[in-house]
């Protein structure tokens, strides 16, 4: 059985998450603990609400550290929702706030002639050199994204322009969409990603 640590960000739709790894065999543990974010053999950051009030509940817990280091080592970790947009730098909901800095950027808001935030089904075209990510439907509930990510093999949605759906670096994936809420498209990207060794 895969053992997932899911860190929680004080915001996090948590039983949802936890629901769907236990469908897939797996029981997660929900811990910000340093050591067991550094241990775990896979690692989900969620996330649902505030971009600093998130960071601010990593930086607390001394879990931003242990991020940065298990993701710099490409180790199995999984960042969602509010949680993939922690690994930037910035974001315009939280101008104070700084993210994790794994990727170099902003997130910025959608622009004011689409409908925000957008919540419900969205397609998702995968770049064909991703080995995580595929195309597909999913679910989001989003009203800040980010637009460019350097370095990482990526998959995009349109809402007001393309957008950053998700994106793959060896075996780091952030997913702006809910993997969780969205059918078996969701399923099959979790059990994929479950597979990768630590």
């Amino acid at each position: 059985m895969p053992e997932v640590v899911i860190v929680p960000t004080g915001t996090a739709n948590l039983a949802s998450v936890i629901a769907a790894f236990r469908r897939l065999g797996a029981e997660p543990m929900v811990t910000a603990e340093p050591a067991s974010i550094l241990a775990a053999r896979h690692v989900m950051l969620p996330g649902v609400g505030a971009f600093g009030a998130a960071m601010a509940r990593l930086v607390e817990a001394g879990a931003d550290a242990a991020l940065r280091e298990r993701i710099a080592a490409d180790r199995p970790t999984m960042a969602i929702c509010v949680g993939h947009q922690l690994l930037f730098e910035a974001s315009d909901e939280s101008p104070e706030a700084r993210g994790l800095g794994i990727v170099a950027g902003r997130v910025g808001r959608f622009p004011e002639r689409v409908r925000v935030p957008q919540f419900g089904w969205n397609e998702v075209e995968a770049e064909e050199d991703c080995d995580l990510l595929d195309s597909g439907y999913a679910y989001f509930a989003n009203s800040y994204r980010a637009t460019a990510a350097a370095g990482w093999r990526i998959a995009t949605a349109d809402h007001g322009g393309r957008f950053i759906a998700a994106m793959e670096r060896g075996k780091v994936i952030g997913t702006q969409f809910h993997p969780e809420l969205s059918g078996a498209y969701g399923a099959a990207l979790l059990s994929r990603w479950l597979t990768l060794a630590c």
